[in-house]
């Protein structure tokens, strides 16, 4: 018996050839419109389009939002916490500056405030040196403040004198053995007296060390005493309405400024290293007076007039610190 072919007509093949065909084209055209949508470009398309790595000079620029997102391998940084600020010292030089033993100059204890007119001499704070004797006589000295009512005196080296700014300071000095004595600066002790060193009248050193041990080493650092008696002024001898020289004396805290009355207001007069403060055209003499202390308080004096050399009273005196 012969066997059924298994060949299908003509016809039925050449209709399954071009539906094969088209099916096939169907294909590609999806293809090559996957192909050319950027969000679906293949990895090997994408690679094969961008330029060599050392070629990236024509390349567009990443916006800042891609600037910022970072890589997935690498690592971010910690953000670093913040630290509580310490505040720097100011470095001197022994030349220039007795060595604070205490507390920096740059930060006095908050009980007795801050000395922002303060010069070399601040308060709260402890300076080394050395103590040597002189004859003081009476008491006085370059300041010229006259015979003082006690021998408790001393003069200041000349650096720290300081044209004078040092006059009627209150010293606590204390020697190594445990002594202490308080003196009051009435007198300049010249080159080569050295920063930090005191030359204490006979009598004041005594009470430190014999007299002949000469030169002692000391510590010394700024009082504000306790006092009863009120501030004074003198005015110089040949002062007048046309020059004059003017003096406070009895101060408790050392004195930063001293000013005059004008019609514009209060001006400032220059200071003299034998501690008198001048009007050399007669502006303010005889006239109201400002005076204000290293820590920056005010004390105005009305009423006294020019009477050379003369102590004048006043009710007024600086608060303590």
């Amino acid at each position: 018996m012969a066997s059924h072919s298994r060949r299908r007509p003509l016809r039925e093949r050449r209709t399954a050839l071009v539906l094969a065909v088209a099916v096939a084209a169907v294909g590609v055209l999806l293809s090559l419109v996957m192909a050319l949508r950027p969000d679906s470009e293949p990895n090997a398309v994408r690679a094969a389009a961008e330029p060599a790595a050392g070629n990236r000079s024509s390349a567009p620029a990443a916006t800042p939002a891609q600037k910022a997102k970072p890589s997935p391998k690498q690592k971010q940084k910690p953000k670093p916490k913040p630290s509580k600020a310490s505040p720097t010292p100011t470095a001197t030089t022994p030349s220039a500056r007795p060595s604070p033993t205490g507390p920096p100059r740059s930060s006095p204890r908050p009980a007795s405030g801050t000395a922002p007119l303060a010069g070399r001499i601040q308060p709260q704070a402890t300076y080394k040196g050395v103590a040597t004797h002189y004859d003081a006589a009476d008491g006085d000295g370059a300041c010229l403040y006259g015979p003082s009512p006690d021998l408790m005196v001393a003069a200041m080296n000349h650096t720290d004198y300081e044209t004078s700014k040092a006059c009627g300071a209150h010293i606590l000095v204390r020697a190594a053995n445990g002594a202490s004595v308080t003196v009051r600066i009435t007198n300049e002790c010249p080159l080569p007296c050295a920063p930090g060193q005191l030359d204490l009248s006979k009598e004041a050193f005594a009470k430190l060390a014999g007299l002949s041990a000469g030169r002692i080493p000391i510590t010394w650092s700024l009082l504000s005493p306790s006092t009863s008696d009120t501030v004074s002024i003198r005015y110089k001898t040949g002062s007048s309405r046309h020059w004059c020289g003017i003096q406070a004396l009895g101060h408790r805290n050392p004195l930063a400024r001293l000013e005059v009355k004008t019609g514009s207001g209060w001006s400032r007069l220059t200071r003299t290293e034998y501690n008198y403060f001048l009007s050399p055209g007669g502006t303010g003499c005889g006239g109201a007076l400002r005076l204000t202390d290293i820590y920056g308080e005010q004390l105005t004096v009305d009423g006294i007039t020019i009477r050379p050399d003369a102590v004048q009273p006043t009710r007024v005196q600086f608060a303590r610190h």
